[in-house]
């Protein structure tokens, strides 16, 4: 049930995209309990100046690599689930594309189950 959001800066190849997507549905299926075939993933690339991002929050140093993920599912997780999917996204990201960790955003927004209709009108986890 996951809908996941990936914004980046423009002008990465379509492989690098492809390992994008893949990598987070991965790590959804490996660490955040969601069934095969789950996938519904969008990605916005931007122009320069339409990706703003402070490069040094908390303390973490950013580049122009960074990957914004935001993820919208039910409020099911516990927190060292979220914990650990965090953790497996950075870590598969940074094998392929190559991304650096701290170029790894994640947000998540839950919502309640009867706030989903995947087709026909239906709230089906209603």
């Amino acid at each position: 049930m996951p809908l996941v959001r990936i914004s980046l800066r423009r002008g990465k190849s379509p492989q690098h995209i492809a390992a994008l997507r893949n990598g987070i549905y991965r790590a959804m299926i490996e660490a955040f309990n969601v069934p095969q075939n789950d996938r519904f993933i969008l990605v916005q690339q931007h122009d320069a100046d339409e990706f703003d991002y402070d490069a040094n929050y908390l303390d973490i140093p950013r580049s122009d690599d960074l990957v914004i993920i935001q993820i919208t599912c039910n409020n099911t997780r516990t927190v060292e689930q979220k914990q650990a999917f965090y953790a497996r996204i950075a870590e598969l990201l940074s094998a392929e594309p190559g991304l650096r960790p701290q170029d790894v955003f994640i947000s998540l927004l839950e919502t309640a189950k009867e706030n989903w209709s995947f087709g026909n009108g239906i709230a089906q986890y209603a």
